[in-house]
């Protein structure tokens, strides 16, 4: 049975910024969870603290599937990053919304468990704003593990057109174009997924679903 590491943010907002209320955005955890549950794989939830992942509040309306209730509880119970065997596992997935800019892009055992699966060829994946969990991991050589990678995130069209451009600690599709990353980018909201060997990455919530297919089509 292929085993998939899910990282997600504990990361939701404080009150003297102006994103006051974020976590991890919902359709890009439950739709490739689902999909996942479905193929059979055995799926784990961490986080770097464990405990909460909260959900930002602007991905939960009434249009979304009743099956994605029952996602929002298991992110309620992650396990802490810390106390998982990351080794054991074939795929690395990191869902986005804006916390992980706030934690995971800072967290130094992300970056080793980020770079553990580079280095051993296992599947990568991120959608959003979950490649920020990415930039700081690099290959044996020093370098960046996204130099010359074809990658893709939520773009800064996207960041301004939701009025977030100016309250993030920085822009992730510049961050990723400094690390010397083949950028590419699709008409915002329309669905993008990049695949670059092990590393595939989607632009934004509407990628997510691709997302998972193109993982499942991988581990195949």
């Amino acid at each position: 049975m292929k085993r998939i590491l899910i990282i997600t943010t504990n990361y939701s907002g404080f009150e003297d910024s102006n994103i006051k209320e974020t976590g991890v955005w919902l359709e890009e955890f439950a739709s490739p969870y689902l999909v996942f549950k479905e193929t059979g794989y055995d799926i784990t939830l961490s986080s770097p603290k464990g405990g909460l992942s909260p959900v930002d509040i602007q991905s939960l309306t009434c249009s979304n599937p009743m099956e994605w209730d029952d996602c929002i509880k298991l992110l309620r119970n992650t396990t802490p990053l810390s106390e998982i065997d990351y080794k054991s596992y074939d795929v690395l997935f990191f869902p986005g919304g804006h916390g992980p800019m706030f934690d995971l892009a800072n967290d130094l055992l992300v970056k080793k468990v980020v770079e553990y699966f580079y280095d051993k060829n296992k599947i990568i994946s991120a959608v959003c704003h979950g490649p920020a969990g990415l930039i700081l991991a690099k290959d044996k050589n020093g370098k960046s593990i996204l130099k010359d990678k074809k990658v893709t995130c939520f773009t800064n069209k996207e960041e301004k057109i939701v009025r977030k451009d100016e309250d993030v600690p920085f822009l992730l599709e510049s961050k990723i174009r400094d690390l010397g990353a083949r950028f590419e980018d699709a008409t915002p909201w329309s669905e993008h997924v990049c695949v670059d060997k092990n590393i595939i990455t989607g632009q934004n919530p509407q990628s997510a679903l691709l997302l998972a297919e193109e993982v499942v089509k991988a581990l195949s």
